[in-house]
């Protein structure tokens, strides 16, 4: 499925405006969370190399895609959001995991420079997943003051590195997103087995302390 889509942004490049492209790709991307990051931004630098673009047009390539991949990432958060009440609302109590308790977490972000700047770094990130930072800000509910402008501001950062690597085809630098690719990766499988297991932990603890009671 995701050798389809990617072939399908591909496909789409060769058909629409570079500036399109950016914007619709980078949504997809943020949606579709398996597509590997650099795919989009890496292809969009290499397209405007070839159409002889001047590097400072990536600044506007860099603002394009971040909105493109804010609005991807709003809407992973809402449904991360919805999903949360639903499963917590039905499982929760067999987990022994109340919504007041992950609405805690996000209730410490205040909205300060250090909570913004703390976003913005993990979206800035290369090697971090951005699908597990919006699904994680859905969940415990960070305030969308700071998650929406960390998420734009960031993700221009990322963006133009992508960019300034497909517009210059260094061989070294696409060797290092590869593997900024496989670490990414593995940063997700990493944090889809360390929720599977805080989940198996907490119901093991809420049935120990049903069988003490007893």
């Amino acid at each position: 499925m995701i050798a389809t889509f990617t072939a399908k942004l591909v496909e789409l490049a060769q058909h629409v405006p570079l500036e399109l492209f950016t914007f619709l790709g980078s949504f997809v991307e943020e949606v579709v969370a398996p597509i590997p990051s650099p795919i989009v931004m890496t292809m969009t630098g290499s397209i405007a190399s070839a159409q002889g673009k001047v590097m400072a047009y990536l600044l506007i390539l860099s603002l394009i895609g971040a909105a493109g991949k804010t609005i991807g990432a709003w809407i992973v958060y809402l449904v991360s959001d919805k999903a949360e009440d639903l499963l917590i609302g039905r499982f929760g109590k067999v987990i022994g995991v109340t919504h007041a308790e992950i609405e805690s977490l996000g209730r410490r972000f205040k909205g300060g420079w250090k909570d913004f700047g703390f976003l913005l770094f993990l979206r800035a990130l290369p090697i971090m997943s951005s699908a597990v930072v919006s699904i994680a800000s859905g969940v415990i509910k960070v305030p969308q003051t700071i998650y929406l402008p960390a998420t734009f501001v960031g993700t221009i950062i990322r963006d133009f590195f992508y960019l300034y690597v497909g517009f210059t085809g260094i061989a070294a630098l696409h060797g290092l997103v590869e593997g900024f690719d496989s670490v990414e990766s593995i940063i997700q499988m990493t944090i889809g087995v360390l929720i599977v297991m805080v989940i198996g932990y907490l119901y093991w603890r809420r049935g120990r302390g049903r069988k003490i009671v007893e």
